[in-house]
């Protein structure tokens, strides 16, 4: 099929677009610069010039194509007011995709994160949450989800709180950041959270999978690792820097220090029985053996 995709030269998304030209699929990517235009032709995808707020551009996008895969987000985060200005972009994006696609029966991929649930692993079954410093990002997915019942063959994939290559990559690299900055390896809490994790690379298969079978409004868990001790990662990162390991305010890592903070291990075990996702790349803290000091 001809896919439209957002956010394609991220960590993700440079890893999902290679995958669904692999696969026989072809590729418009949305791109803001000439670099991210010369990265996804690279990769074998056409590239259409805009921005995540262009949403006439994000609707000419998905008018030309079988199905759309959503992976943009904005770039700042660092403040609380950075955060709900991003997500607020991200939600007016997804809504206008949505739109484009409603009565169509094309299927419509966007991509959440893992719920925490207290005192137990997540599955699939529980809802993402719709409080808290990201709680609109759960109630924009909701809404997409909700849109199978307007011809749409929406789903989510939802992400870890690692996505990693070459050990790079999210919670786990927010933690190699701070090392960097701080000269400390440091961590919240008493280390003993458990953050679940997934290859790039593994997250792209299943993004393919959800866009060529995924059943209307279901959610997907692309984890491979259900959940390592933030005290090990930041112990490889330590010894991979050469740095000391210890505890850190939650305030060190800005309006992620709470989520830092929390237990959230998560399963996958619906997703590998239902839609035949295998992980086979390298796990987290295999992944950031390959960092360099």
């Amino acid at each position: 099929m001809h896919v439209f995709v957002t956010g394609g030269t991220g960590t993700i998304g440079s890893a999902v677009v290679p995958e669904l030209v692999a696969h026989g699929h072809t590729v418009l990517a949305l791109v803001r610069s000439e670099e991210a235009e010369r990265a996804v032709t690279a990769a074998g995808a056409k590239a259409l010039r805009g921005g995540l707020s262009d949403l006439d551009v994000l609707r000419a996008g998905a008018a030309r194509a079988d199905g759309v895969v959503s992976l943009a987000f904005g770039r700042d985060y660092g403040t609380p007011e950075a955060l709900a200005r991003s997500i607020a972009e991200e939600t007016a994006a997804m809504t206008a995709l949505g739109e484009e696609l409603a009565g169509s029966e094309r299927p419509y991929v966007v991509v959440s994160g893992t719920p925490w649930v207290p005192g137990r692993v997540a599955t699939e079954s529980d809802p993402v949450p719709t409080d808290g410093p990201v709680g609109d990002r759960g109630r924009t997915v909701m809404a997409v989800l909700d849109l199978a019942s307007r011809g749409v063959r929406s789903s989510a994939v939802r992400l870890p709180r690692t996505v990693h290559e070459d050990g790079q990559g999210g919670f786990a690299g927010f933690l190699t950041e701070a090392a960097r900055r701080s000269g400390v390896a440091g961590f919240p809490g008493d280390g003993a959270q458990r953050w679940p994790a997934v290859h790039a690379r593994d997250a792209a298969v299943l993004f393919r999978l959800a866009l060529e079978s995924a059943p209307a409004g279901t959610a997907w868990h692309a984890v491979a690792d259900e959940g390592d001790a933030v005290l090990d990662i930041a112990t490889v990162i330590g010894r991979r820097l050469g740095l000391p390991v210890q505890n850190v305010p939650e305030e060190t890592f800005g309006p992620f220090g709470p989520i830092f903070a929390m237990d959230q291990p998560a399963s996958s075990v619906h997703t590998r029985e239902a839609l035949g996702w295998e992980p086979t790349h390298a796990s987290l803290l295999d992944d950031l053996e390959n960092l360099q000091p």
